[in-house]
């Protein structure tokens, strides 16, 4: 995949509410706040030292956290378990979290993500059909089940029948419940960087361009339209 942001009109602009802190003038906390990404008994593997080369940083969010370390070291400690430590697969658990970034207009949290999910089997045709949702064709039923749970929670704080139906017939209990709560921390995480204004870092501007949410909705894979889900059209 290539990326550039040079000249894209639809780049985001703005200026963040919550000044980020740069690395270097971290409050100690933050050593704590960083070392609790890492759960005690990891499923999958973790990244190097430093991050993975060509990934973004997420240095902005981070810097936000370390606004206040005790927040960020109890929020990693749960994120860890989600990133690291889940029953689901990481290509199960990117799809989630994807599906959190678009429905809630998170271009931080979809475009870091949409990144990620090159590295666990993700496709860029399967990021356009996230954006359409579980009525995409081409999900297995155990996936478009998972797209629509997304959107059930979100709209309602509640999976429906049919579909917890669904899930329990792949699912074992643990991994629903991985599923539901990674959609609830990625869901307050948009909230968070919504509301802080984070801006894109350098490293994830480059990514625009290819994924931005403006971009992205310009250019609907087969002629399918984006969907927000129950959300938007309860309101």
């Amino acid at each position: 995949m290539s990326a550039g942001a040079d000249n894209d009109p639809e780049l985001p602009t703005g200026e963040a509410r919550v000044a980020p802190i740069p690395p270097r003038e971290w409050p100690s906390g933050m050593r704590d706040a960083m070392a609790a990404l890492t759960p005690p008994h990891p499923r999958h593997p973790l990244p190097a030292r430093g991050g993975r080369e060509g990934l973004p940083k997420a240095l902005n969010l981070l810097g936000t956290f370390a606004n206040h370390p005790e927040l960020a070291t109890a929020y990693h400690t749960f994120n860890g378990h989600l990133l690291f430590a889940t029953t689901l697969t990481t290509r199960q658990r990117e799809l989630v979290v994807l599906r959190v970034g678009w429905v809630r207009r998170a271009e931080y949290e979809w475009l870091q993500h949409a990144v990620i999910a090159g590295e666990v089997g993700i496709s860029e045709d399967e990021i356009g059909r996230i954006t359409t949702g579980a009525d995409a064709p081409g999900w297995d039923p155990l996936e478009a089940a998972m797209l629509r749970a997304v959107d059930e929670l979100i709209a309602d704080a509640e999976i429906s029948d049919a579909t917890w139906a669904t899930l329990a017939q792949h699912l074992d209990t643990q991994q629903v419940l991985d599923l539901i709560f990674t959609v609830g921390a990625y869901d307050v995480l948009a909230m968070a960087m919504k509301s802080c204004r984070v801006q894109l870092d350098d490293d994830l501007r480059k990514w625009h361009s290819l994924f931005g949410i403006a971009v992205i909705s310009s250019t609907r894979p087969n002629g399918e339209e984006a969907s927000d889900g129950p959300l938007h059209e309860t309101r």
